[in-house]
Order: structure tokens, then C-alpha cells, then sequence
């Protein structure tokens, strides 16, 4: 089996598209792969973060990961920063890695444009980023196309470090998700949906109400014309709702244009929310259950220990590759 990383910064609730595109997968791929699911809480600090409201973001997130179905007994489920050697190799990326290249990031751009003070860690959490993956000997990294800059920087740096320093590192490979990649906004279908979007009305979240999925779903955009067909390109709207109840449902979006035939939007709307509310509604009974229990901090205790071991064997093959320490 492949060794399989991913991590997720714990800064606000799970989107549908989130879910669709990545989460969800998880499930199948624990089944193929050695998973290890990180809660990238170092990353977060790179921006402000209100200490109390990141810890909650922490223990939501990680009650997210069981309530859709990360097994712990398949997979590793961790914080990182209760595995120290990911700051610790972290630093030992950063002294390969180069300035410029880190100015090139295109998130690095989009997040410090137009901003009077940009933090180091901005600058830098690359290099993190590559620790987080390179300590496990990763073979996998699932990620959207947001992400693929920053793993094709991670393979860069850890050839680097293989040629400076000895064969030490595993090459990890990019794998794009298969399906449901693309969850477009509710009110502009054009761009993805983004659980940074200001306008409340483009994003459902994993942990909405009925009724908030019912509004959104009702407010959201699709054309004059009144017929439910597939067309991303002509009718965006309308063919990202019939993506959105064909991965939630497992029903052919042909199919399900031929249910709609004859049917008006309103019709079609109420189905696209019944789905979405009838899929979430035994993961938010799950979360609610982990939240607050003794559960959750067992697994992330065990997913810690389990963490820091394989950490652990990597960096001391790190440190000693570069000099660092005594000679024992």
C-alpha cells in the first residue's frame, strides 16, 4: 500500500464543495492507501487567527473527519502542531529553499496584495507545507489545482535535498481529484465555491441548517429560460446544481435531466436541496455526537502518537543527512 497525505487548515466549516471534491474521496482512498490526515493548525497562524475560535475550529475539523467517515483504525488522524518534527523540518525545508521561488507562489501573491504588513510565515509556510508531507515518505498527495504550485515546490525540494544530501526523501506524486472537482458558487457559477466568499448566499456548508440549504439552493442562480439541462458552458447555474445532486445522490445527471423533463426550476431547486439536506444530515448527527466527547480526544491522541513515531524515524534520517546534532 502507498503512503497517502493530506492536510486541511482549520479556519471555518467544510463547503459542499470541499466535501465533494476532496473529503468524500478520502473515504474510498483509506481503503487503497496508508492515509494520514494532518489539521494543518500551524498553517493557520500565518494570518491572525482568535486563539479560542481556532481551537474550536480545531476540535470541529477533526469531528468532521469521523462524521464522514475517516476510519481511525485505517487511517491517521492528527494536529499538527502535537507532532513537533514538522517544525523542525519545516526549518530544514526553509534553509534549501530559495526566495525567489517562494515569491513566485501564486497564493503568496493573492494573499499579501495590496497589504501593508505580510508575515514571514506567509512567505514561508511552503516549505511547511512540504515538511508536513515529506516527514511520512508520502507517495500521494490529493489536492485541487489550487494546491498543485505548492506540491510540485515540495518534489523540487525534496530532490534538492536528496542530491545535496543522500537518498533520504520519498518523491511524492500529485494525484488531481477524479470527480466533483469543480463545485462552482451559488451565486456566481463562474468560480468555484469558497468558504472565503464574502457573499453568505455562495457557499453551503457541511454543517448548514435545513432551511439555510433550502435559501441558498432557492437563491441560487441559474437563467431565464426554465429547462433543466446540462451546459456548463451556456447554463452554469443549472449544470452546477445537476453536479452537486448527481455526487450526492449517484444518480447520472442524464438521468436526472430526464426526470426534470417538464419540470420548472422550483421543482428542480426543492430536489437539489432535498438531496443535500438527506446526505449531511447523518454526518451532522455524527459530529454532534464527537464534538464534545471523550472519543474525539482518544483518537487524536492515538493519531498523535502514531504521528510522531513515523516523524520521528524521518527526521532523524533528515538531521543526520544534514550534519545536525552529535555523532552518537
Amino acid at each position: 500500500m502507498k503512503t497517502l497525505f493530506s492536510g486541511v487548515q482549520p479556519t471555518g466549516t467544510i463547503t459542499l464543495g470541499n466535501y465533494i471534491g476532496a473529503f468524500r474521496q478520502f473515504i474510498d482512498l483509506q481503503n487503497e492507501n496508508e492515509c494520514i490526515f494532518c489539521i494543518v493548525d500551524q498553517h493557520a497562524i500565518t494570518v491572525a487567527q482568535d486563539p479560542q475560535e481556532l481551537q474550536k475550529h480545531i476540535r470541529s475539523l477533526a469531528a468532521l473527519y469521523l462524521a464522514v467517515g475517516i476510519d481511525p483504525e485505517k487511517s491517521i488522524l492528527f494536529v499538527q502542531s502535537e507532532v513537533p518534527a514538522h517544525a523542525k523540518a519545516g526549518w530544514m525545508m526553509q534553509c534549501i529553499s530559495h526566495i525567489g521561488e517562494l515569491e513566485r507562489m501564486t497564493q503568496f501573491k493573492d494573499k499579501s496584495d495590496g497589504k501593508d504588513g505580510v508575515t514571514a510565515g506567509l512567505l514561508t509556510y511552503p516549505p511547511l507545507m512540504a515538511a508536513d508531507i515529506l516527514l511520512y515518505q508520502t507517495n500521494i498527495v490529493p489536492v485541487g489545482d489550487d494546491q498543485k504550485q505548492h506540491i510540485e515546490l515540495t518534489r523540487d525540494l525534496a530532490e534538492r535535498f536528496n542530491k545535496r544530501y543522500g537518498n533520504v526523501l520519498t518523491i511524492p506524486e500529485i494525484q488531481l481529484p477524479k470527480y466533483g472537482a469543480r463545485i462552482k458558487s451559488l451565486q456566481d457559477p463562474m468560480k468555484k465555491m469558497s468558504k472565503s466568499d464574502p457573499n453568505q448566499k455562495a457557499t453551503i456548508r457541511i454543517l448548514d441548517t435545513p432551511k439555510q440549504i433550502e435559501k441558498k439552493i432557492k437563491s441560487s442562480v441559474t437563467d431565464s429560460e426554465g429547462i433543466v439541462a446540462f451546459d456548463p458552458e451556456n447554463k452554469p447555474g443549472v449544470s452546477n446544481l445537476l453536479t452537486i445532486e448527481s455526487a450526492l445522490t449517484g444518480t447520472p445527471i442524464p438521468t436526472l435531466v430526464a426526470n426534470y423533463e417538464g419540470k420548472g426550476y422550483g421543482d428542480f431547486k426543492a430536489s437539489v436541496a432535498e438531496a443535500i439536506i438527506n446526505h449531511f444530515a447523518p454526518i451532522q448527527q455524527r459530529y454532534e455526537e464527537l464534538l464534545n466527547s471523550s472519543e474525539l480526544d482518544s483518537i487524536l491522541d492515538r493519531g498523535a502518537e502514531k504521528a510522531n513515531q513515523l516523524a520521528n524515524d524521518t527526521l532523524a534520517k533528515m538531521e543526520a543527512a544534514m550534519g545536525l546534532g552529535r555523532r552518537r
